[in-house]
């Protein structure tokens, strides 16, 4: 078979010019035809090309379901579609991701095929766009098709003028879960510059609670330009006011950006919990930190501010995953003391108007009651764990004078614990650990307090006690379990022991009154003297056992240099009563003695104080009797002491032993001091029983 030679080949003859301006005639033919064809029927007829096109390229189902217009007019692009639709992945609660009643727009057609895309105009009317993430949280449905490495970022066009009006987004995250519906105000455009502030009003709900929102794109011709995003947003919910500016890399975009966020209300726990974490009450609160978003997790850094007559400072971290948690590190320099009411159940707003008593009665204690019955949010509580560490340089209290608190709170599926919680106090030290389990019901509670030695002139100065005249110290612990949702309820079952031990020091108190009862008169009392000198304690215990929410004396018992002081009785935490007698008795011969045994009882929150007792009644009677029988001076006889009080073996004392180990110096046991039997404390009157 003939070959023909690349000679040959390269000798063929070229296309005559004549051909050439024949097939460049016929392709300018053609699309002078389709202009022509396009322009008299307006491109109606490619519709279902354009929804087939449109829908591939976007891996959505694409409509129109009105007027359709794709031509040249002239030499721009003009595109018309009326009830535009693009479909929404199945994983959402609406079917469509955008639909207008109208949009219309010439385009320059070459800024299609390369550069930035740019339109001449845009007109948009009745737009609605529903953003939603899947409730995964893993992808939304305004990313199409499936993330690639070398994808790139929607960049928005050029837009020369546009009017945009009656736009609608909803925007709806199932994980928090959280549905806002915003209204975008009238946007028009001229010279590629939009005329002012993009604002934005609109409501919704976050976990269930209701809200109301508006903002502003501050710059807006930034943003289109795919350059800074300022954005400001204030929120109203649960009466709290927040506000959200920042700099965003896209309008949808949040991830890893800081934002400046404030907050302000009547309360913070409402704000906290619309996001279902239940903390205590507080008075008005105003507070600003930087937020930054990371998937499930939103760390609130650089937080200051103000809680009542409090200042607050440190960082929250709140994890909302399949349960929310709570991190946090805050550090305080001055708590008001009413600031701290909410921790043990009372309306810090209540206690500063009206006190405890009305803050209890608010939470259902009886009249004249101080323990609150105030709940646990025991549901709450389960539905979010949080780790706390947060300090407490000084707190500003009239009379107890307590600084560097640290405390460690931890909230695991229902148990929480303050454990170790720690405070200084009166130049003393108070450690304890502190558990409310309310996995078990009723709650399982359990207290153990301790106090290292403290000075007592300190730790009283605001009771009366005296500075100057006081060197002795105390130091104690209380351990008690109970159960109930409420303090009240937990004390009120409560078992265990409360000791306080005084070694050897000295006692000096001023004429001032502790709330209804009277410490100077009631030491004057005792040990018969205007307490012009201090008095000289060698040890001492003051302690109680404590069952069923009754607690006994065993015992209280006190030796001084000239006198041995007892007590028995008790007190309740089921009604707050006062069921107590003192008595001092001397260690030397007195001839004129109107030592009686001294009462306090009332309630803890107005306690009293009986200073003349049945004792001091008969001896009086006895003494009026022997003055009409025998000689007005016998009268003085009933008022002898014989001075026949037992010191106490300080060894027993100052281990914190109960009233059955106590002995007098001479190792005998002690017959003076109550033994600590609840059953005889609970209602017996112990003004007679000396």
């Amino acid at each position: 078979m003939q070959q023909t030679s690349p000679t040959a080949r390269s000798r063929a003859p070229a296309l005559a010019p004549a051909t050439l301006l024949a097939i460049l005639s016929t392709l300018i033919g053609l699309l002078v035809l389709a202009w022509a064809v396009l322009f008299v029927t307006k491109g109606r007829f490619l519709r279902p090309t354009f929804e087939r096109l449109a829908g591939q390229a976007l891996e959505r189902r694409v409509s129109v379901g009105g007027a359709f217009e794709f031509y040249f007019a002239p030499f721009s692009l003009h595109v018309r579609a009326d009830a535009l639709r693009i479909s929404n992945p199945g994983y959402t609660t609406r079917p469509d991701l955008f639909r207008a009643d109208h949009l219309e727009a010439e385009i320059a057609p070459l800024s299609l095929i390369w550069g930035r895309r740019r339109f001449h105009w845009l007109e948009l009317t009745g737009g609605a766009g529903d953003l939603e993430w899947s409730p995964d949280h893993r992808t939304n449905s305004w990313t199409f098709g499936k993330p690639k490495p070398d994808s790139k970022p929607f960049v928005f066009p050029v837009i020369d003028r546009a009017t945009v009006a009656g736009t609608t987004v909803r925007y709806r995250d199932p994980s928090m879960p959280l549905i806002a519906d915003l209204k975008l105000d009238t946007i028009r455009s001229a010279d590629a510059r939009i005329g002012g502030d993009v604002r934005f009003s609109g409501a919704g709900t976050v976990r269930r609670t209701p809200f109301t929102t508006s903002g502003a794109l501050l710059s807006p011709n930034e943003t289109v330009g795919r350059g800074k995003n300022q954005l400001t947003l204030v929120a109203d919910a649960a009466h709290n006011h927040l506000t959200v500016d920042g700099t965003l890399p896209s309008l949808a975009d949040v991830e890893g950006v800081p934002l400046a966020v404030t907050a302000r209300g009547r309360n913070m726990g409402e704000l906290l919990g619309i996001i279902g974490v239940a903390i205590p009450l507080t008075r008005t609160y105003h507070l600003r930190a930087q937020l930054v978003k990371d998937g499930e997790e939103y760390a609130f850094t650089r937080m200051r501010g103000t809680f009542g007559d409090s200042d607050l400072a440190g960082r929250l971290t709140v994890l909302n995953g399949a349960r929310v948690h709570l991190a946090s590190v805050l550090t305080t320099r001055t708590l008001d003391i009413v600031d701290a009411a909410p921790f043990i159940g009372f309306d810090p707003d209540i206690v500063a108007a009206q006190g405890a008593v009305a803050a209890a009665r608010a939470t259902g204690a009886a009249p004249e009651r101080i323990l609150p019955d105030a709940a646990l949010p025991v549901e709450t509580m389960r539905a979010f764990d949080a780790d706390l560490h947060w300090t407490i340089q000084r707190v500003r209290s009239r009379n107890l004078p307590v600084s560097d608190i640290d405390m460690t709170l931890s909230l695991d599926r229902g148990r929480l614990a303050l454990s170790p919680l720690s405070f200084a106090m009166a130049r003393g030290h108070v450690s304890s650990d502190l558990v409310f389990d309310t996995r078990q019901r009723p709650a399982a509670d359990s207290y153990d307090i301790r106090l290292s030695p403290t000075p007592l002139g300190r730790l009283l100065a605001g009771y009366g006690v005296a500075e100057s005249g006081t060197t002795g110290v105390v130091k104690g612990r209380i351990q008690l379990a109970g159960r109930g949702d409420t303090i009240h309820q937990s004390l009120s079952s409560a078992h265990g022991r409360m000791a306080f031990i005084l070694p050897q020091g000295s006692f000096s108190v001023r004429d001032i009154q502790l709330s209804e009862l009277d410490l100077g008169v009631f030491a004057q009392r005792m040990f018969q003297k205007q307490l012009k000198e201090p008095v000289a304690i060698n040890c001492g215990l003051i302690a109680f056992s404590v069952r069923g929410g009754v607690a006994a004396a065993d015992p209280i018992l006190i030796d001084t240099a000239k006198n041995v002081m007892t007590g028995r009785g008790g007190f309740s935490f089921r009604d707050e009563t006062l069921d107590l007698a003192f008595r001092a008795d001397a260690k030397k011969f007195s001839l004129f003695s109107g030592q009686s045994p001294v009462g306090i009882n009332g309630y803890f929150a107005k306690p009293g104080m009986q200073v003349i007792s049945k004792q001091l009644l008969a001896r009086a009677g006895v003494g009026l009797g022997l003055a009409a029988i025998v000689a007005p001076p016998a009268a003085l006889l009933a008022f002898v002491d014989p001075g026949d009080a037992k010191a106490a073996a300080c060894g027993p004392v100052l281990a914190g032993a109960n009233a059955a180990a106590q002995r007098t110096t001479k190792g005998k046991p002690r017959e003076d001091v109550g033994n600590g039997t609840p059953g005889k404390a609970k209602r017996k009157k112990f003004l007679g029983i000396f």
